[in-house]
């Protein structure tokens, strides 16, 4: 990698990394995480039941309609890293986190390709982390302008893996694909509708890119349909709270960003309850329980989160003493745990299940 604007270094044995890749880097509970399952567990994962629509999807990974989308046209060369000062941290902490995301789903997909031998598995990961590589590798690229880049073959070997069962890579990364799209969707439809708030060019690319992260929930939603056991007893508590916990994090995440949403003319929470509501309409195809986000308590618990996370973070950098941060560890905890015990909403699996990204 070569070594300019922020960084410190190469990849190299004996040089410090770079200060994105550093960013990158970071475990926090916001963070974006690197993921490692039981793949021989996925390696005996039978389709069969889903055989018919599983190969229209797998048609559709193959035709590969964004394969010249993730380009940077010769008349967008020029540096775009000048924005307003007020939001250009934020926008790069964005980017970063965006990038890191992407990016770990294409190391997980990557390496289950590798480690099965079923040929189903073996094409579906394998377009899944196509598809991941060229969203990482183009934000790569605008991150340029901004004279950083992330060291993604560095990323790859330093950041810690969590291991996950099967089930719970499903419930997280299914969600995960989804409200990306949904994010990604919204976003997309504001400086459409208003031209004038696309302070940057990349929002140009995200109607096609979001249709990417909606075709691989899609292949989630197939795998936890083709296993029923997975939708029944006791998971449907994991569903809930996998629900539950990309919700919370996408609501406390954008709430660090006020003058990145301010720039879109987009009110955070708003935005945010749109891409819940979204993700929740989306998920009627596969979950029979799903989070009751009208219910007004469901609003009030993440606003308090997001101002308990807030009053963590000062409390950390102040250096206060580790009783105060106990303290609000415990106040999270009881907050999630009255948005887990609200009441689900039950929902009947349709028979056809597929859906079409229409938002």
């Amino acid at each position: 990698m070569a070594v300019t604007g922020d960084t410190l270094g190469s990849s190299g044995k004996d040089l410090p990394i770079n200060l994105s890749t550093e960013k990158a880097l970071e475990e926090t509970m916001l963070s974006p995480r690197f993921y490692t399952t039981d793949f021989a567990a996925i390696d005996r994962i039978s389709i069969e039941g889903v055989r018919e629509e599983w190969d229209k999807l797998m048609s559709e990974f193959e035709v590969d309609s964004n394969i010249d989308h993730f380009q940077r046209p010769k008349d967008m060369q020029e540096n775009y890293s000048k924005i307003s000062p007020e939001v250009h941290d934020e926008f790069v902490d964005f980017l970063i986190s965006s990038i890191t995301s992407e990016f770990s789903g294409c190391v997980l997909y990557a390496e289950i390709k590798k480690r099965v031998k079923n040929e189903d598995m073996k094409k579906l990961f394998g377009y899944m982390a196509r598809d991941e590589s060229r969203h990482a590798g183009f934000i790569n690229q605008w991150l340029k302008d901004f004279n950083i880049g992330v060291d993604l073959s560095f990323l790859t070997k330093a950041k810690k893996y969590t291991f996950f069962k099967p089930k719970f890579i499903f419930y997280a990364t299914y969600l995960s694909e989804k409200i990306g799209y949904a994010r990604y969707i919204s976003i997309y439809r504001q400086v459409e509708r208003h031209p004038e708030f696309r302070f940057h060019p990349i929002f140009l690319w995200f109607e096609k890119w979001c249709n990417d992260e909606f075709r691989h929930g899609e292949a989630f939603a197939l795998l936890m349909r083709s296993d029923p056991p997975l939708l029944k007893g006791v998971n449907l508590l994991w569903i809930k709270f996998f629900l539950l916990a990309v919700f919370a994090t996408m609501f406390v995440r954008d709430h660090k960003r006020p003058k990145l949403h301010k720039a879109l003319n987009l009110s955070p929470t708003e935005y945010d309850m749109q891409v819940f509501e979204i993700t929740t309409e989306i998920s009627k195809q596969v979950f029979p329980v799903l989070i009751d986000i009208k219910n007004p308590d469901f609003l009030k618990n993440l606003k308090k989160l997001s101002y308990l996370n807030e009053q963590l973070e000062q409390c950390t950098t102040k250096g206060l003493f580790s009783i105060r941060r106990l303290v609000l560890f415990v106040k999270l905890g009881v907050c999630f745990a009255k948005l887990f015990f609200m009441k689900s909403l039950v929902n009947k699996l349709p028979e056809d299940f597929r859906v079409k990204p229409s938002w």
